[in-house]
């Protein structure tokens, strides 16, 4: 399978999650799945991806000339250099928007937050992460100083 053919079917995993996460009602077995056949199966690819990249086994010499490490700015962008290094990065932001996006719907929806009110918040985490994160804390927090309860 190409990188691109998997940047696709990681795109796709993670869009149907996100819709379904942001459009339906929120049944315990639709947030299962996902959680496991979104989030895990990212992690999965992630994880395979990531050994495969570091160790060579997958892109060998994808690194454009530099080696692969996490320790230094050079070994990060030769993890990057490649269409491996990119799929597999873009991978595991796509899983980590996908759990915070969980965890916001299912502490919004615990909380009494309108699905009004959560929708924004929930495109935003899928679109730029950590800034959808940041709107929910301040949202929440703003909640809880005002009235000292969530309902």
């Amino acid at each position: 399978m190409s990188w691109a053919a998997l940047f696709g079917i990681v795109n796709m995993i993670a869009l149907v999650a996100w819709i379904a996460l942001i459009l339906l009602p929120r049944w315990p077995a639709l947030l299962a799945a996902c959680l496991y056949a979104g989030v895990g199966l990212l992690c999965l690819v992630y994880a395979v991806g990531l050994v495969g990249i570091v160790t060579g086994t997958f892109d060998p010499g994808g690194a454009g000339g530099s080696e692969a490490s996490f320790s230094t700015i050079e070994g990060v962008r030769g993890i990057f250099a490649s269409d491996g290094g990119v799929t597999i990065g873009w991978t595991h932001y796509l899983a980590f928007d996908l759990f915070v996006g969980i965890w916001i719907a299912r502490d919004a929806d615990a909380k009494g937050f309108s699905r009004f009110l959560q929708a924004p918040v929930l495109v935003a985490t899928f679109m730029a992460g950590p800034l959808g994160l940041l709107i929910w804390l301040v949202i929440r927090e703003r909640r809880a100083r005002a009235g000292g309860r969530w309902s």
